[in-house]
């Protein structure tokens, strides 16, 4: 077991290396030239700031590397440049705990509902920096409700029902928070054709059937936001319907001029609602070219005296356009529409984050209602949304919501069904991939759609190393000033390369320099194994990061070495300039030759048995008769036991083969004499080999020994001075065994006969009682029976 467990953290240890050299071979690929170029490479890559690291023929971006092969390769920790990012929090201003009923009231700006509001990252490419953002739900906070309405002529019923909607509104929402405003506007379409009839007659009064109507417009703003209901039921009843050509509304200018004109309409920074209410479909982006208008809508507020005066000079927002600006300024959209056009506006509630629809009657009697469960759905859920990230950086999400539910993805980014009081968090982790061009730092802003606060991350990225802050311009140590000496290498200025800035761009690969990068005056340049720049060889760079060329014409490589079980070195030195430099205990021109005797060791603690010598940890036997790892067994050789069998008989009971020339042939051991088998000396009890013997003499009586060869030389026996002989057969049991087994198979053979013949017996019988049952019995005349009756006819007789 302890074996099994032992391989399977060899292999585990080589797999979390062979993922090392693939970290590493990414940094060593770069070709980094500069500490900030080998940091933004990846997380694990370290720049090797020691003078005399590089070896001969190996190039400057040999110095940035993972950092476990840069110690291996003689790189101290404290010469390694790894900068780390980190998270640190600016602003933490704790949520608020406000309640309804509180004598003192706060003002917006008061109330915190996100924590924390500010933060600054330092982020290393490659390494993600998390931090936690906690949203919890103030009670009684302030609202801001826009009620913007369609007043063309389909919607005279509705405006009869909204006439006293400010003070029934206002009214719920007391419910809901002690602080509301309401504000009222209304919209009917462009003002050109052929959305609207422009002859006079019908821009002054566009409604037929003698109704009277008020002249077509694009956006009005009624009523800007206040807490007076009664002033919203007072100008609200003073509206007069319009009238306009074909179906589609103008209501995306409208809701564009509302969310852009924040001074106008009065918007707090408080939860801000907009009621959008209609019967019909809408015009968008594109649209406005039916009546000639083709400059794209500019998101600008154009309100004179309440009223939008460039609907006939440019065209309809786009959906993408008011998503844009309704989110620019925290605008949560409830549109209130008939059953008709329910599925166009859940379409477009699908394209416009924090929105609602809910269905309107006919006449728009359920409109509060509508707007109070409208309301309650919005604010129960949190999305949190982020500004536009810099080139190559990435965020992402993990919600932790109500009741322990965990959000992934684009579920990380929100939670829902969150009641007043209730407080949820998320965790939010920031990659950047490669440092932006020119800019070290950026701010990002991440805010709850629909809310007026937002958290700001300030992000600094880290693009050079502390060590460059030490560099030295101009530096004799790059050839006479051209370059910077800074992290322990040279960083070139414009049209110098080479590891000391030593020769201009424009010298490269010529003769002279070539010449010197030719091992005794060869052909080769660099041994084939690398580039001759600025007349020193830079050695190619290998797949596998830890194979490497090295020396002054590239002439060595570590990898290049004798091999033994497919593995460099045996697995048990390193190469060096294809030489295989051996760890202790090994030798050989692949470390294959362990001086490790112990693997040569017998059980009984000797080497090889006593009958070879131990090389490169493998027995070899001296008498080619054994074999074996230990010279332990001798295929063609009797029997230790056979071998010796009749001088111990000899010896020990004077019988057998030898019991005449004893004296002469078996006095090459001491014979000891035991009682019984368990007094025989046992394997384990001694550390010279031991042989348990069982013979069988003429007699076939048995006899038990053993056999053992002390310090060599000194043979000894231990022998049991009891035969074992079997005993003689007992007569009478056999005798009666076979009386009794005859007489057994003489009544077994008559019970059979016996059975048989019963068998047959009745076979017989039922023949016989079947012949009888089938048998037929033919009734005939007897022909020598005579009747005793004779009759006689009188001829005489007439019948009377």
């Amino acid at each position: 077991m302890d074996l099994r467990l032992l391989s399977i953290a060899t292999l585990l240890g080589i797999l979390c290396f062979c993922s090392a050299q693939q970290e590493g071979s990414d940094c060593i690929k770069a070709n980094a030239q500069s500490c900030g170029e080998c940091i933004q490479v990846a997380e694990k890559c370290g720049w090797c700031t020691d003078t005399d690291f590089l070896k001969q023929g190996e190039s400057k971006s040999a110095r940035c590397d993972e950092l476990q092969s840069l110690i291996m390769k003689g790189c101290t920790k404290a010469k390694i440049e790894n900068p780390r990012g980190s998270t640190s929090i600016n602003k933490n201003k704790p949520v608020t705990n406000r309640k309804k009923d509180m004598a003192e009231k706060l003002k917006a700006d008061q109330i915190t509902q996100i924590q924390p509001q500010k933060l600054t990252l330092n982020l290393r490419s490659g390494e993600a920096q998390t931090f936690k953002l906690k949203f919890k739900r103030a009670e009684d906070y302030p609202i801001d409700l826009y009620y913007l309405m369609d007043l063309s002529f389909s919607m005279k019923d509705d405006l009869e029902n909204v006439k006293n909607l400010g003070t029934d509104l206002m009214r719920e929402m007391k419910e809901v928070t002690s602080d509301f405003h309401i504000g009222f506007g209304s919209f009917v379409e462009k003002t050109v054709m052929p959305y609207i009839s422009t002859t006079p007659a019908r821009l002054l009064n566009p409604c037929t059937n003698n109704d009277t109507c008020t002249s077509p417009f694009s956006y009005k703003n009624v009523l800007k936001l206040t807490e007076d209901g009664e002033e919203f039921n007072s100008l609200v009843s003073k509206q007069q319907i319009s009238g306009n050509l074909d179906s589609p509304e103008g209501g995306f200018d409208a809701i564009m001029q509302v969310a852009v004109c924040g001074e106008a309409i009065g918007w707090r920074n408080v939860t801000s609602l907009l009621v959008f209410s209609t019967d019909a479909g809408f015009h968008f982006a594109g649209d406005g070219k039916l009546g000639g208008i083709v400059l794209p809508n500019d998101g600008k507020c154009h309100l004179e005296n309440n009223m939008y005066t460039m609907s006939h000079y440019y065209d309809y927002p786009s959906i993408a356009h008011l998503v844009q600006k309704l989110s620019d300024n925290n605008i949560q959209t409830i549109f209130a529409v008939t059953e008709e056009f329910q599925p166009v506006y859940k379409e477009l509630k699908n394209l416009i984050p924090k929105s609602a629809v809910g269905t309107l009657s006919s006449n728009s009697s359920n409109v509060i209602k509508l707007i109070i469960d409208s309301y309650n759905s919005l604010s129960s859920e949190v999305i949190l949304e982020n500004g536009k990230l810099p080139e190559g950086v990435s965020i992402t999400y993990k919600s932790i919501c109500k009741d322990g539910w965990v959000g992934t993805g684009e579920n990380g980014r929100k939670c829902s069904n969150i009641s007043i009081g209730d407080e949820v968090s998320f965790e939010i982790a920031i990659k950047s991939e490669k440092c932006p061009p020119k800019v070290n730092s950026e701010i990002l802003t991440i805010k709850p759609l629909g809310f007026t606060e937002n958290v700001e991350i300030v992000l600094n990225f880290i693009c050079e190393c502390e060590c460059s802050k030490d560099g030295k311009p101009l530096s004799k140590m790059c050839h006479n000033g051209s370059g910077i000496f800074e992290c322990g290498a040279c960083r070139c200025n414009e049209g110098r390369i080479g590891r000391l800035c030593e020769c201009s761009t424009d010298e490269v690969r010529t003769d002279d320099l070539d010449a010197n990068c030719r091992k005794d005056n060869g052909t080769d340049i660099c041994s084939n194994n690398g580039d001759c720049v600025c007349g020193t060889c830079e050695c190619k760079k290998r797949e596998n990061p830890e194979e490497r060329y090295s020396r002054k014409f590239c002439e060595c490589d570590n990898f290049n070495c004798d091999r033994s079980n497919n593995k460099l070195c045996g697995g048990h030195g390193r190469c060096e300039c294809r030489v295989c430099i051996c760890d202790a205990n090994y030798t050989g021109s692949a470390c294959d030759c362990s001086l490790d005797s112990s693997t040569c060791l017998a059980a009984n603690k000797q080497i090889c048995n006593g009958r070879g010598t131990c090389e490169c940890g493998v027995c070899k036997c001296t008498n080619p008769k054994f074999q074996g790892p230990t010279c332990e067994i001798c295929p063609t050789c009797p029997g230790v036991c056979a071998e010796h069998k009749d001088c111990v008989q000899c010896q020990a009971f004077e019988t057998g083969e030898k019991k005449d020339t004893c004296k002469r042939d078996c006095s090459y051991f001491n014979l000891i004499r035991v009682k019984d088998r368990d007094k025989l000396p046992q394997p384990g009890d001694q550390s010279y080999p031991l042989s348990h013997c069982k013979e069988r003499d003429a007699n076939d009586c048995w006899f038990y020994y053993t056999y053992a060869v002390r310090n060599h030389t000194e043979r000894e026996v231990y022998v049991v001075d009891t035969l074992e002989c079997p005993a003689g057969p007992d007569i009478i049991p056999i005798v009666a065994g076979v009386v009794a087994g005859i007489v057994l198979i003489g009544l077994a053979l008559l019970l059979i006969w016996k059975l048989l013949m019963i068998i047959h017996d009745r076979r017989e019988f039922a023949k016989f009682e079947k012949e009888k049952m089938n048998a037929k019995w033919d009734t005939g005349v007897n022909p020598i029976y005579k009747s005793a009756v004779t009759t006689v006819f009188n001829p005489k007789y007439e019948g009377k």
